[in-house]
């Protein structure tokens, strides 16, 4: 089914400026949503989402109000839901695999829709901003595509992606909008910024560094956030990060180096740390099984520890 906005059928188009060109109204909403103010999320209601993964789940979730994503420069953030049923979808989107993560991400919205009738999907997408390597433009020209070929009718409700995602700082050019919230009770959706990034941070983020593809990190019917099991393999030589300066850091290792937040080159050496302390990934998953997070009554997420 093609993407529709406004009831009206949305156009392939070749550059995010003839999109804004042709749906003006996606261009308002952008500029309405941008100027939002930016709201700090406390740990004890929020379910984190990281570079390539996604978390999915209804209104009825007593363990998570709000689902999070932040630090996307070249990345976009891609937020669906479902207007009867509530079921929503958060996913970190990094373009490594579009075609097959877009699928997963409806998928988990109309899994947990089922067997409402009633209601739409809505989709909101928000990311990217003028990178002098066009990795941002390309990035939502694909998701833009990626979503215009799904079987499913879905409304495009909030765009603030690429050129309307862009401003210019002393002369460089940096995303307005590096993260965004949903809440999950009522779908309001809005810029925001999270000093926790857990459960399992560095073990998540080494999934994705050494590899990984797009994941899904909730369980809504359980209420646990899982993780793995995942695997790499020992690599000694990434030790040389560690002592190199962060210009060289942010050069090789992101594809925004002007852009990134401030705490970019302290994440990469937490998490290459971690990967040589764990150079092998069997002990952390035992048995094979993954590690199970549920949340504690004083809002925490904690290990459960399987027999």
């Amino acid at each position: 089914m093609p993407l529709f906005s406004q009831n009206r059928r949305i156009e392939r188009v070749t550059t995010t400026a003839e999109l804004f060109t042709k749906y003006p109204h996606l261009k308002e909403s952008a500029e309405a949503f941008r100027s939002k103010p930016l709201q700090i999320v406390d740990q004890k209601c929020l379910l984190y989402v990281q570079q390539r993964e996604f978390a999915a789940t209804t209104p009825a979730d007593k363990s998570v109000t709000i689902i999070g994503s932040e630090d996307a420069t070249t990345c976009h953030l891609v937020l669906v839901r479902h207007t009867g049923s509530g079921a929503t979808c958060l996913a970190h989107c990094d373009g490594s695999n579009t075609w097959t993560e877009i699928p997963l991400i409806v998928n988990a919205v109309t899994s947990l829709s089922k067997p409402t009738k009633d209601g739409r999907l809505e989709l909101h997408l928000i990311g990217g901003f003028k990178d002098d390597s066009n990795t941002s433009h390309k990035l939502s020209l694909n998701i833009l595509a990626t979503f215009q070929n799904q079987k499913e009718e879905i409304h495009l409700e909030t765009c603030c992606i690429t050129d309307m995602n862009d401003i210019v700082t002393d002369g460089i050019h940096r995303p307005i909008v590096y993260g965004i919230g949903v809440n999950v009770k009522t779908g309001e959706v809005f810029p925001a910024s999270f000093p926790f990034h857990g459960p399992a941070e560095e073990l998540r983020s080494a999934r994705t560094f050494t590899g990984g593809q797009m994941a899904a990190i909730y369980d809504s019917s359980k209420e646990l956030v899982k993780v793995g099991p995942c695997k790499w393999s020992p690599n000694r030589d990434i030790a040389f990060w560690l002592s190199a300066d962060d210009d060289t850091i942010l050069k090789y290792l992101s594809t925004s180096p002007l852009a990134e937040p401030p705490h970019f080159v302290q994440h990469i050496k937490s998490t290459i740390r971690f990967l040589l302390d764990h150079p092998n990934a069997d002990s952390l998953f035992p048995g094979g099984r993954p590690q199970l997070f549920h949340r504690t009554e004083q809002g925490d997420w904690e290990r459960i520890h399987q027999q």
